[in-house]
């Protein structure tokens, strides 16, 4: 079986939804439009000569304060031709959506609902989406570049005594 170049083999199958294509120091990253990811997964997958049959990761990233501002990156493998390849769809700020993969690549399922919970991309389509490490009741998304963040005073010789007294020991 002859292994097929993924950004021929893609753009010949999905010219419309392929908006960029680029392989940096051997890793190979196609930019899709969202409307297609599942449509590109499963030719990814199924089509001989790219055989990508392991989805090792989907990861979110926030561009913030770029537009557009979320990606989500697919990380396939094929076992069959031993490369990898990385498929992007990029979401505006203001309607974080894309559909599900978890029909084609099952394992998707806990990684979308990761990033929609420290993210809060959602995942249209998705079995069950919902929170999956913060309490149902958390306002907002840590991971975002936006979000408050907390903060501990680091306690040194200098500021022992200011910092010791707002810390919080235990009551007898």
């Amino acid at each position: 079986m002859t292994a097929l170049n993924p950004i021929e083999a893609l753009q010949a199958a999905f010219a419309d939804a392929i908006e960029d294509a680029q392989t940096f120091r051997g890793e190979t990253t196609i930019v899709v439009a969202r409307e297609a990811i599942v449509d590109v997964c499963r030719y990814c997958r199924d089509t001989e000569g790219l055989a990508y049959n392991f989805l090792s990761d989907v990861t979110g990233v926030d561009y913030h304060p770029q537009e557009p501002r979320f990606g989500v990156l697919y990380h396939l493998y094929s076992m069959i031709h031993n490369r990898s390849l990385r498929l992007k769809v990029l979401l505006p700020g203001d309607d974080p959506v894309v559909p599900s993969v978890t029909e084609v690549y099952p394992a998707a399922n806990w990684s979308e609902r990761e990033i929609y919970d420290l993210l809060g991309v959602r995942f249209s389509g998705h079995p069950d989406m919902r929170r999956i490490l913060l309490p149902d009741d958390w306002e907002g998304h840590p991971l975002r570049k936006d979000y408050p963040l907390g903060k501990e005073t680091v306690q040194f010789s200098f500021n022992f005594d200011h910092v010791d007294q707002y810390k919080p020991y235990a009551q007898e």
